[in-house]
């Protein structure tokens, strides 16, 4: 069932009980995730909310045929503060729901809420049971329609290549156009075996895409082993790829594995490709080509079954033109090239993915309702977040302490403001009225490149005046890995100032 058919369904349930909220959330490994909501901000569909951590929920799911709440129960609502149009943080005064089962097993919950105390004194037992049997029969049809499409398209595969996890995983967030059309891409190319390269800046998910790659894959119940090739030293990558024989150099003292033999059946990730050292590209590129490989201290060849996928925030066309990464092995990464949206293309997305950071950093805090006010979700809006989603992450964790410090984690909810959030942008300039203008264009014609690293350069240097000339602290205010915001600085030509001498 597409997100359209979740919301008619979920309006029609609002209609029968006129209600000012309902939400069809799914059960996993005792997490309940909004599938579908309607008269919920935006900011509930990136929650996930823990059984354990939501009494109210956990009694729906025990009470069998549903339950409805006394206006006064004092037991913490989830959806406090998430009630769309509400002119400020209000708590929602009137709920209930029901557990849904499909085939017996138990699916997930059918909430309804209201900000009126007795909207649901009509609402009958029968007629609530007639609405969840509604709810019910729309999922069985969906989930039907879905194992239907997906056999058929894995018989498809199947006899076009002839050949050939327990816990619920953190997911692609997110409704926008450009989201929806990467889940698509996805979903085209997972069940085949083709090379796939992830590009995308830092920040934007690339590893979730791999994640949702394998699951999705044909080898989902093999290994998915992830390589940080920006992590590996030049003279161990050899043996972290391949392995080596025991005696193969000083040091080695017995016979290793290589990531490609762990990988063996299943998937290899290797993030960040474009830092690979140029020796072990050769040896990358025979792996790809033949499924061959040869360990270092031994002549023989082992030969390996492994679905490759590739990330990179780099352009590695340029890096091929500038002699910096080999044009064979570029061409056979990019088979299958996905591009994954950085944050400033996902529109209301954002609130989406802050909802869930908050939902997390409350129960981390032991804090009751984290919610945005109006003013912070449009200031998380109006920026352009050059971090993408991990300076979001680290933004919200932020804020999140801050407002828990002022407010006390004994309040029904704790309000964000902007000034929680204490947000500069770099990709915008305030102009005289305080309003965020768009940078001026440059005044001379640059390539993409040229005026991304125009761009880098000079949110580093920025950043360096303001933290003193510690790179470490302006790679933690980029939410980059600190050696991999070090080498582009270093390929930027940008160096720490020294400090000043008093």
């Amino acid at each position: 069932m597409d997100d359209a058919a979740w919301r008619r369904l979920l309006a029609s349930a609002r209609a029968m009980v006129h209600c000012d909220a309902a939400a069809l959330l799914r059960l996993a490994d005792g997490v309940l995730t909004p599938v579908a909501v309607d008269g919920l901000s935006d900011e509930a569909l990136g929650r996930a909310f823990s059984v354990k951590a939501h009494p109210r929920l956990a009694q729906l799911l025990a009470s069998g045929d549903g339950l409805r709440f006394a206006a006064d129960c004092p037991l913490p609502d989830p959806y406090d503060g998430l009630v769309e149009g509400q002119p400020d943080i209000l708590p929602v005064h009137d709920c209930m729901g029901a557990p849904l089962r499909v085939d017996g097993r138990l699916w997930g919950l059918l909430t309804l809420d209201a900000l009126t105390p007795g909207s649901f004194d009509r609402v009958q037992p029968e007629q609530l049971q007639a609405l969840v049997r509604l709810i019910e029969a729309g999922i069985e049809s969906a989930l039907t329609i879905r194992k239907l499409a997906d056999a058929a398209q894995r018989d498809k595969v199947l006899a076009r290549a002839a050949q050939g996890g327990t816990r619920l995983p953190r997911e692609l967030v997110g409704k926008s156009a450009a989201m929806q059309q990467l889940r698509r891409e996805i979903d085209t190319v997972a069940a085949s075996d083709l090379t796939v390269l992830i590009v995308g800046e830092t920040g934007v998910g690339k590893d979730l895409v791999a994640q949702r790659l394998h699951r999705q894959s044909l080898r989902h119940e093999q290994p998915l082993v992830q390589v940080n090739c920006a992590a590996l030293p030049e003279a161990l990558a050899d043996s972290e790829l391949f392995g080596h024989r025991k005696g193969a150099y000083t040091g080695a003292v017995h016979d290793r594995a290589g990531k490609f033999q762990l990988a063996d059946g299943g998937t290899l990730f290797l993030d960040e490709v474009g830092e690979l050292p140029a020796s072990v590209q050769a040896k990358l590129l025979r792996a790809l080509q033949n499924g061959e490989l040869q360990r270092p201290g031994s002549d023989a060849v082992l030969h390996v079954d492994v679905r490759v996928i590739a990330a990179t925030n780099r352009d590695l066309a340029a890096e091929v033109a500038a002699g910096r990464f080999r044009a064979d092995l570029y061409h056979r990464l990019s088979v299958y090239p996905l591009r994954v949206p950085p944050l400033r293309e996902r529109g209301r997305d954002v609130l989406a993915l802050a909802g869930g950071f908050l939902e997390e950093n409350q129960h981390r805090l032991g804090a009751r309702n984290l919610r945005l006010s109006p003013a912070a979700k449009a200031a998380l809006l109006n920026l352009t977040w050059p971090g993408n989603v991990r300076e979001l992450e680290h933004a919200i964790a932020r804020a999140a302490l801050r407002a828990v410090a002022e407010q006390g984690r004994a309040a029904r909810w704790i309000r964000i403001e902007p000034r929680h959030l204490e947000m500069a942008d770099p990709g915008r300039q305030p102009d005289k009225a305080g309003a965020p203008v768009t940078p001026a264009a440059p005044p001379t014609p640059m390539t993409l490149r040229a005026a991304t690293e125009a761009f880098q350069r000079g949110w580093i240097e920025s950043a360096l005046a303001r933290h003193d000339g510690s790179l470490s602290a302006v790679a933690r205010e980029a939410g980059m890995d600190r050696s991999n915001f070090h080498r582009l600085a270093r390929r930027l030509g940008i160096a720490a100032p020294k400090p000043t001498q008093g």
